[in-house]
């Protein structure tokens, strides 16, 4: 019996397929919407939630530090982001989104919940449910601090 390619059964691989066919969707929503994936990413990771680090930030959507850092100050020009001083440590620098930037992510957000609906839809609530939790425990277990 042939066994196949190695990435057809490899969790990694069969990850960053899903992860990029299902992403590639949702980005032509979020570039016909006039905000490039990168602000995207950086909105959607902010929205709802407490001032990050950097580097979290950086962690939760996948690229390198300097890299992020140059598009929060390009976010930050817009008003989309702002860098605040952490609570007890001055020199730790957080970002958070600013209203504007909640306003721009507001639509977004609707519109890749829609799409995650209709990924999900063909496994059922709980078996979504079910990945769900799993991708998260998998996170946790290997370092995620997002």
């Amino acid at each position: 019996m042939a066994r196949g390619r190695f990435v057809d059964d490899y969790l990694a691989a069969l990850l960053a397929q899903a992860s990029h066919l299902v992403s590639a969707d949702f980005h032509q929503v979020a570039r016909a919407a006039g905000v490039p994936v990168a602000e995207w990413r950086i909105l959607a990771s902010l929205t709802g939630g407490e001032p990050l680090p950097v580097g979290q930030l950086a962690q939760i959507v996948i690229a390198p530090q300097p890299t992020v850092t140059r598009q929060l100050d390009r976010m930050a020009a817009k008003g989309l982001v702002e860098r605040v001083a952490h609570e007890s440590d001055r020199r730790l620098a957080l970002v958070r989104i600013t209203p504007a930037g909640e306003a721009l992510a507001a639509s977004l957000v609707r519109q890749a919940r829609a799409h995650e609906k209709r990924v999900l839809a063909p496994f059922g609530p709980e078996r979504a449910a079910a990945l769900k939790a799993m991708l998260r425990e998998m996170i946790d277990a290997h370092g995620g601090d997002g």
